[in-house]
Formats: C-alpha cells, structure tokens, sequence
C-alpha cells in the first residue's frame, strides 16, 4: 500500500502524456455557435496547439460542389497557389471537376494563440449567408461556427453582403509521440455518411489505431457528418487514394471493403442533421428580427481586439472592409525591433522583428497609409504580401507584414552566391507567381485593381522561392480611368519599367502592369537590371533586348550565363528556344499600343506551356 500514491502518480502522468499527445474527435459540438470555448471540448472550437512544431505543412480533404469545382474557384475560396492543387491531385487548371470528388489542399498550418489553423478569407456574397451556413455549407465543416465569430469583430446579426470575414481551417501538426512513430502529417478529413475510422484510414493507407488514437477514439467509436476526423500519414498524400463521393443513396466509392453499423450511422446521420437543422432554422429567425446595425460595427467590437494608435479614418477603412487587421502598440515594434536598430534593418525603413511569436517585417512610413491599407484589407491570395497589423506613432505609421525569407527578386537575381538563381524552373515559376498576382488584381478583385509600380524590387520571395508582389502604395482603381499626375514624379525613380502611355500622358490601366510585368521577365531571361551601365552609359533593358530579336545568335548572347547548361564533354549546350519563346512573351507585353499587349491570363497560360515542355 505503501507505494500505492507513487503508482498513482506514475500512471496519471502516463495518461495525461497519451491525452496530450493526442487531438479529440470533435463529434456533433462543432455545431455549437457560443464564439467562445468556455463550455465543450476545444476541438469543437480548432485542434489544439499541441505539436511538436510551432506551424508545419498539412493537408485538407475538400470536396467539389456546384460553385467550387475548378483548381481556380477553390484555390480563391481557400487562398492558395492554384499550381499547389495542380501538382498534389495530379489534374489541369482548367478541368471541372466531378460534383463531390473530393480534393487534395496543402496548406500551411500553424499555431494562433491556443490553437493551430490555416487562414483563409470569405466575402460574403448573401444576405442570408451565416457563420453557421459559411462553416457547415461553403467551408464543409473545415472551419467552426464558434471560431468564426472568435476570429471576426461582427455581431452574428450584422452579417451583410461585402463583408470580407477571416475563416480559420481545422488543421494540426504532429505531436512528438506521433514524429517518433513516422508520422510526417496531419490531414484534415471530412466524414460522411457512412464513413468509419477503418474506412477512412484504409483510405489513406495507415493504421485504424493510429487514426483512432491521433482523434482520441476508439476503432468502433460513432463518426458524425460534417465533422473532421485527423488522419496520421508518413507520407504526403497520393491523388489516386482520394474518392468521388455518391449523393443519391449516400454510397461511397471506398478503395476496401469494411462493414458499417447502420444502427450507429443512423443515430449518428439523425443527430446531426437536427442539430444543424435546428441551428440553421434559429440563425434565419434571428436574421430577420434584427435591426439595421451596419452603422453601429465599430461599437460591437469585442474586448480585447483594441484600437488605440489608430486615427478614426483609417480604422473606419480597417474594419469597414471586414478583414480583421492586428493593432500592435508602438512599445511591441521598438522591442522587436531593438529600438529599430540598424541591425534589424535589412531594406529601406524596413526592419524584421518577432510579433507576438512571429518574425514579421515591419515598414516605417511618413506618408498616409489608409488608402494601401485599405486595399490590402480587401485582398487575400498566395501571390501578394500579406498584411498583418498597423500601428501609428506621432507623425509616423507602420505596417507589419509577412517575413519574406529571402527579399526582393532583385536581391536575389543578382546575388553573386546563389545556386538556386541556375535553374530555368525556378525562374520561370517565379514568372508565373507574379503573373498569377496581378491576373488576381486584374480579374478577380471588385473593383479591379492596377499595381502600378510592378519592378523587381517590389517582388518578394519567401523561404521556398515562391514570388509576392508587394509595394501597393500606389495602386489604384482600374475604374478610375484618367492621368495620375499626383503620383508621376515619385515613379520616375522606376526607371526602365515605365509604360510609354504612362510616361506620355499619365493614363493608367492593368496594361501599366503587363508593361513592367514584361521588363521584369526581361530581367529573370539576362540576370541584368531594368536600368544598367554600358560602356559608361544608362542603357535601358528593353531596348538591348529588342534590338536582338532578329539575330540568332544575339538572342543565345541574352541568356543569363548561369542558366546555360553544361555538357559532360565541356561545351556549352545553347537553349535558344527557350529563351527565344520568353523573349518573344516579354517583347509583346512591351508593345508600344496598350491594347495590343497581352493579359495576365494569357501571360499564365503561355508560360504554363513553355513550363511544361521545358519538364517534359
């Protein structure tokens, strides 16, 4: 008896590591709608942050539906890199995809506070659309009721139309216990009708016990519809283990045979449909009672989510564009930054610091900000930086943004030491980043968008080499058509990106980008600036270049030196009709008639084909 209270304590703490090392099944209490976790399971709100790591790469199970059945529309809904769902399902950016096949989704998990999550944005298109609706409808149950209303400033009632409404994604990281057994990734699963752990993890290849316990379940334990179950896998997922899910009779193609209590489906199915139906029915009775508050959202803020440092006008175009931007206190950016020391400072008032947990990089500006923050608030894609927090300090303003690992895209195209600047597929994918980015501000924003100060310098790149387009100091509404004078002499500093119609007159339009889209594609083919000294002299790019393009052996002189490959005999192999198909690309997006210049889209779709040939 004795030795009764250490046993006790050796076995608590035995269980306690087992619960830890585990996240737990979140069953029918994600249909809860509190926007807090006080009561309930903390699954029921995100997975835990328990990991061994602070973020790390995951998947998400996604299924097509009517609205989203193309790589295009999903990336958009989840704010990824449309050539990330491309490579990882094996399928073309322009298949439709079957209604319910469900899609492989890479995202980058990580840690916010107590839980991990992926961050996306939604624009809500409808004035019947709810958290719950959004949640359980267009996310599918990869995001929570409660996490919504966590994440947003609005009132449950005073959803409207326009709203921009960050969305968190259920995803986890691995735990220590999991790393050790050869568990490489968390993929997020969405159950339905007929699923069961053994099912789901014949799916995918792993054990039934190691799902069951990466969920806290047990083998036999009741899976819910429109809840996410936890796959372990040591391995990233294959296209050919994902299914196309019937709808008539809830039947499932399954890649194995497994036996399914009906007994348990149905009490389960039954549960959770009146749950969500008694929910759905409660948000339309309540949308309907309530008053115009759309004026009142900057009073319905939640404790804790403040506004100090912020003028009134600029917090009015933070918020009244939906998307929820961090205020820090001008005390957090001189710790980060060492009272911005020269030694955190690594651009043109830019320094690097770590905010609340994240290295960020932190821009100091004398200029009003409200009109870049405005439009930074309204836009969320792979290819843009991301902004991430505001703060104002006396005559100063700074904005925090994502840590882009390795610069600018002139920084790195001109670094003496840099392996990775010899691989064609590399620069070319940068190409395409780029040419993805500004075909979203062309396209897809409302209203459409021109950068208007594209250059190599306002391209970044993070840690994997993937291109961002940053600086949108200047950009403006592409339905604001007339000269801009205003801004004229502070852009003349771009020199050799300038558009001839820009120049001349001040007219700006998407064609503005495509132009110096063109100069900086110039710079990936030559590895030389925009701008560059010859023979004593400014020689502009584009006119080296275009003098070139009807000789031969000219074009072979353009090619950056360090992408020229070498035969394992000692000669030079020339790849002309590479560079010759880039130049040709870039040379018609300078064409002098605007009109005549290509879209981003057509842009994306030529280097697409010169991408895929040089792979093949």
């Amino acid at each position: 008896m004795g030795n009764f209270p250490l046993i006790f304590f050796i076995s608590f703490i035995v269980l306690a590591s087992k619960v830890y090392a585990q996240q737990n099944y979140s069953g029918n209490t994600v249909m809860s709608c509190k926007g807090t976790n006080e009561t309930g399971t903390t699954a029921s709100f995100l997975y835990s942050c328990n990991g061994e790591k602070f973020s790390c790469r995951s998947f998400l199970i996604f299924r097509s539906d009517s609205t989203y059945n193309s790589v295009s529309s999903i990336s958009k809904l989840l704010s990824l890199n449309p050539d990330d769902i491309v490579h990882i399902n094996n399928i073309s950016r322009s298949k439709i995809l079957d209604q319910n096949q469900e899609v492989i989704v890479p995202v980058n998990c990580s840690c916010s506070g107590q839980y991990y999550q992926a961050d996306t944005s939604y624009v809500i298109p409808s004035k019947f659309d709810t958290y719950f609706r959004i949640a359980t409808t267009t996310y599918q149950g990869l995001s929570t009721c409660s996490a919504l209303m966590h994440e947003n400033v609005y009132n449950a009632l005073d959803l409207f139309p326009g709203l921009n409404l960050r969305v968190p994604l259920r995803c986890a990281c691995p735990t220590r216990d999991q790393s050790r057994n050869g568990v490489k990734y968390l993929m997020t699963h969405l159950v339905t009708s007929g699923d069961n752990v053994s099912s789901i993890s014949a799916q995918f290849s792993v054990s039934s016990q190691s799902t069951a316990y990466a969920n806290g379940l047990s083998e036999n334990s009741v899976l819910y519809p429109c809840t996410t179950i936890l796959i372990p896998l040591p391995k990233e997922p294959l296209s050919s283990q994902t299914r196309t899910i019937k709808t008539a009779h809830t039947e499932i193609f399954y890649p194995s045979r497994h036996k399914i209590s009906y007994r348990s489906l149905f009490i389960g199915v039954g549960t959770g449909v009146s749950l969500a139906v008694l929910c759905f029915i409660l948000f339309i009775v309540l949308k309907y009672k309530k008053e115009n508050k759309r004026g009142e959202i900057l009073g319905n803020r939640r404790q804790g989510k403040q506004t100090r440092n912020l003028p009134e006008h600029l917090l009015e175009s933070i918020v009244g564009e939906g998307q929820m931007i961090k205020v820090y206190e001008f005390e957090e950016l001189v710790a980060a930054t060492e009272n911005f020391s020269s030694r955190k400072k690594f651009g043109n008032c830019v320094y690097k610091g770590v905010l609340r947990g994240k290295l960020m990089a932190i821009k100091e500006t004398r200029t009003d900000i409200s009109k870049e923050v405005k439009f930074l608030a309204k836009i969320n894609h792979f290819n843009l930086i991301s902004l991430t927090g505001v703060c104002k300090h006396h005559q100063l303003s700074y904005l925090v943004f994502e840590f882009m690992e390795n610069g600018s895209l002139n920084e790195w195209l001109f670094k003496d030491d840099n392996p990775e600047a010899q691989s064609w597929n590399c620069r070319i994918r940068i190409a395409l980043d780029i040419a993805d980015g500004l075909d979203y501000i062309h396209n897809f924003t409302a209203p459409a968008y021109v950068h208007n100060n594209i250059s190599s310098n306002s391209i970044l790149l993070n840690r994997h080499l993937r291109a961002k387009i940053s600086n949108f100091s200047l950009a403006r509404s592409a339905n604001n058509e007339g000269k801009e004078s205003s801004s004229m002499q502070f852009v003349k500093g771009n020199n050799g990106y300038l558009a001839p119609e820009y120049i001349e007159t001040g007219q700006v339009t998407p064609k503005v980008d495509i132009y110096a889209f063109g100069i900086v594609l110039l710079e990936i083919i030559t590895g030389k600036g925009a701008a560059f000294e010859q023979d004593g002299k400014e020689v502009l790019l584009s006119e080296t270049v275009l003098e070139s393009m009807d000789k031969e052996s000219k074009i072979q002189e353009l090619e950056d030196p360090r992408l020229q490959i070498k035969h394992p005999l000692g000669y030079i192999i020339q790849q002309t009709d590479l560079v010759l198909r880039l130049v040709k690309l870039s040379a018609a997006c300078l064409t002098m008639e605007p009109e005549r210049r290509p879209s981003a889209t057509e842009i994306i779709s030529t280097l697409i084909k010169i991408q895929t040939d040089i792979q093949n």
